[in-house]
């Protein structure tokens, strides 16, 4: 069963599903690969830009990774009212059991006003740690 995580800032709802990669991960050397999909609805009033996006990955040994960049997968998608932006994405871990959260920068399109909007934190977990 997937499991959905979603939080809403000024109206930018942010959605997240996560699934481990077994096939494109390798235990014995410390690789675990996980797939994320992310769905940002704009239900506000404003026309908004995704500017920039920032991660914070933890790892199940206490380390923690961050990482800013431009848009998301090369893109800086503008959202009018009602509209939706899916995209896939991948992180790698050296342990089997992690999380992620992090942000969004949006810019309104009307005034250049930006707000942050916030990933929900969700976990990383390989199947073979589950009950």
């Amino acid at each position: 069963m997937e499991k959905v995580v979603t939080a809403i800032t000024d109206g930018i709802r942010i959605s997240v599903k996560c699934e481990y990669q077994e096939k494109h991960s390798a235990p014995q050397n410390k690789e675990f690969v996980f797939a994320y999909w992310i769905t940002i609805a704009n239900e506000g009033l404003y026309t908004v830009q995704l500017i920039n996006r920032h991660w914070i990955i933890f790892d199940s040994v206490g380390s923690i990774r961050e990482v800013k960049g431009e848009g998301v997968v090369g893109e800086q998608p503008i959202l009018k009212p009602g509209e939706i932006h899916k995209y896939s994405s991948w992180c790698p871990l050296s342990t089997p059991i992690g999380r992620m959260k992090g942000s969004f920068e949006m810019e309104r399109q009307s005034d250049g006003n930006r707000l942050e909007a916030f990933v929900p934190e969700f976990d990383l977990i390989a199947n073979f740690k589950q009950n």
